[in-house]
């Protein structure tokens, strides 16, 4: 169906997408709030301001809005045409001079400090990856098949972001990227054999990586595998390695299957670290029980449903690729956060999107779904059953083999 004026007219985007990021943010706001406000209240650094995370946060999520507004009023095939380059350009040449200008925190040079905000690159190349890739399978169409003329240049390009980041180091950050990537190639139509055969190069390669860093710095190195093994046994050495994981499930346990109601949580009175960051939902857990875990994760899987959901009734190859890294990019990432929390995989210190606090996270998040949402506004063009059939035919083109 056409407009009077016979062109296509703009669609509205998909709201139960937005009605669900809208929910997520508001209740991850609520959580700052709960796992901060007793930390900030009793230290000096923080102004004794029991709002001084929340305050802030707001903020980072009120400048996140605003440009998921921005971009989701913009035809996400822009993204193809160079913005999205440019954003990925931009993020990977942040990535390259951090670990000599960052800041060191926790053993890794991954922040940049400007008027007394973090900026963490990874976040922002996490978003300009997924564009630039999406751009590059999207352009090889059926020569993505091909090691050579396919696969292997979207490996280079990977290999030289993962490469960026493990330089500072931030193995999570890398497994992240790593993993989202991979989503798209699968879903770009990439020889499943020739994936696998390059993913077990790139884990040779990771290892002989780390094997060098623990030659430069083996005392970092050996306290970092020994927090990564750690999560098998976090009794042995509860006061050291373990003390994490321990701190979490004892919040998790205390919670119990009703929760101990909210703001009563005990763990975050200074007993487990970063509670409104890596660990806020071993607060979830002990604030609202079992019960209310199981509810904001089936919230949070109906969130990934409808963004892939969203990604595959796009027309466009492109949109389709880029809105299915979006997802996985965001599911992989919560799945190691909450995986770590839980102790069901080993801690690697990533936030939980929508949820923890952090700027970077928060606002780059929220871009993300800016152009899942632009993404989604290309089905419900009014005029889409009589759109060009050469894109649908593009699509077919690229299937999933």
């Amino acid at each position: 169906m056409k407009s009077k004026t016979g062109s296509i007219s703009k669609g509205r985007p998909d709201f139960l997408l937005l009605v669900l990021i809208l929910l997520l943010v508001g209740f991850g706001l609520v959580m700052v709030f709960s796992s901060s406000s007793n930390i900030a209240v009793a230290d000096s650094r923080y102004n004794y301001d029991a709002l001084y995370f929340t305050k802030r946060q707001i903020m980072f999520a009120f400048f996140g809005m605003i440009g998921m507004f921005i971009l989701m009023n913009m035809p996400y095939l822009s993204f193809q045409k160079g913005i999205g380059m440019l954003y990925a350009a931009g993020s990977i040449g942040l990535l390259a001079v951090v670990p000599y200008i960052a800041t060191e925190m926790h053993g890794a040079r991954s922040w940049l400090y400007i008027g007394g905000f973090g900026i963490q690159p990874t976040e922002f190349a996490k978003l300009g990856l997924i564009l630039y890739l999406g751009r590059l399978i999207a352009k090889k169409g059926e020569q993505f098949r091909d090691f050579r003329r396919g696969l292997l240049p979207v490996f280079i390009i990977l290999g030289l972001v993962c490469g960026l980041i493990m330089a500072q180091p931030d193995l999570g950050g890398c497994l992240i990227i790593a993993t989202a990537a991979a989503i798209m190639m699968v879903g770009g139509g990439a020889n499943f054999k020739q994936l696998m055969s390059a993913g077990v190069v790139a884990a040779v390669a990771a290892g002989l990586f780390l094997s060098v860093s623990a030659m430069i710095n083996p005392k970092g190195s050996a306290y970092r595998l020994y927090r990564f093994t750690s999560y098998l046994h976090p009794l042995e050495n509860a006061q050291g390695a373990g003390f994490h994981l321990v701190r979490s499930l004892g919040a998790l346990g205390h919670g119990g299957l009703t929760g101990a109601g909210f703001g009563q949580s005990v763990q975050k009175l200074d007993y487990l670290p970063f509670p409104y960051n890596d660990f806020i939902f071993a607060i979830i857990g002990e604030e609202f029980g079992f019960i209310g875990s199981v509810v904001f994760l089936l919230i949070y899987l109906l969130f990934l449903w409808r963004g892939l959901i969203v990604a595959l009734r796009c027309p466009d190859v492109y949109g389709t690729i880029v809105g299915t890294g979006i997802v996985g990019l965001i599911g992989v990432q919560a799945f190691i956060n909450i995986g770590g929390v839980i102790g069901a995989i080993p801690i690697t210190g990533v936030t939980l999107p929508f949820i923890s606090y952090g700027g970077s996270s928060i606002i780059v998040v929220l871009l993300s779904m800016g152009v899942l949402l632009s993404i989604s506004r290309e089905y419900y063009k009014t005029g889409k059953a009589d759109a060009p059939q050469t894109i649908r035919k593009q699509q077919t083109n690229i299937s999933i083999r």
